[in-house]
């Protein structure tokens, strides 16, 4: 029995490690291109032709962009040894595997799509896709958590289930439209590389309202779990994270844009897929137990 609960102390260490690293990633990803430092390495997989590693006439740039490389491997190692872990591990495994395993194919394709990145010469489109990546893989180690904490599950019906169903095509179409917003901006991630010549104030609205739908359907989800006396604390969680990312989308848009706060919103939408897939999973629309 005590080794059973070492061991899934131990899963769940991993399995937070796991999420917060594959969050991690995106925030030093997004610094690397708000310091215009997407081309620090100006080849791949090398940093400069003949070194793999970072030289002193790459400048800041070239540490701040072979730093996020060097947190690749990282992740991979988190991911190999929770897979490792989770396979010589005793007792129930549901789950566990084919998330562990995902991680880390997920991780080893990302630094194939940075690699394209760096050639294409930070193709927007490109670019977009390794945040698009990012988010399926903070949902896979977001999947990978619940199971670590048993998979339980409250279902939902009605209204309260679709509502809560409603809430990824909402999520995910605000992130992917996110995504075009960002290829329209001027954080580029090198002075030189193009955009994707769309109007970005009026990207900006079009991110805004399914995010703004969202919102509201949260907030009538918290509603419709308390008349019926469930538990409202993944949910409020979750509003308050849109509230914030309401907020920090109106301020960067009316002061043009700084990067810290442009940072700020790339954690957040982080945070949102993690939270909004818990709440597939925990209102047992995901995975239910049957």
């Amino acid at each position: 029995m005590k080794d059973n609960l070492v061991a899934n102390g131990k899963i769940r260490f991993f399995a937070w490690a796991s999420l917060v690293s594959q969050i991690l990633i995106v925030v030093t990803g997004g610094a690397v291109r708000l310091t215009g430092s997407g081309l620090g390495c100006p080849t791949w997989p090398e940093c400069q032709p003949g070194s793999l590693t970072t030289v002193p006439e790459l400048g800041i740039h070239g540490f701040i962009e072979f730093a996020n490389r060097l947190l690749t491997f990282l992740l991979l190692i988190i991911a190999l040894l929770t897979f490792i872990f989770i396979l010589r591990s005793k007792g129930p495994k549901k789950g566990l595997v084919w998330t562990s395993f995902a991680l880390g194919l997920g991780i080893i394709a990302q630094a194939v799509i940075g690699g394209i990145t760096v050639l294409t010469g930070l193709n927007s489109w490109i670019v977009g896709s390794h945040f698009v990546v990012s988010v399926v893989l903070i949902s896979i180690a977001t999947i990978l958590l619940w199971y670590a904490y048993g998979a339980k599950s409250v279902s939902v019906k009605g209204i309260t289930k679709l509502v809560t169903l409603l809430l990824l095509p909402l999520g995910l179409l605000t992130i992917l439209i996110g995504v075009v917003v960002t290829g329209a901006g001027p954080h580029a991630g090198d002075a030189d590389t193009p955009r994707n010549g769309l109007d970005i104030e009026l990207m900006s609205h079009l991110h805004s309202y399914p995010a703004y739908v969202t919102l509201g359907l949260v907030v009538l989800q918290i509603f419709l779990l308390y008349r019926n006396k469930s538990s409202v604390i993944s949910s409020a969680l979750l509003l308050a994270t849109l509230l914030a990312q309401a907020i920090v989308g109106i301020a960067q848009t009316r002061l043009g844009l700084p990067i810290e706060l442009v940072g700020i919103h790339m954690l957040g939408a982080s945070v949102l897929a993690s939270l909004i897939t818990w709440q597939l999973l925990t209102r047992g629309i995901w995975f239910a137990k049957k």
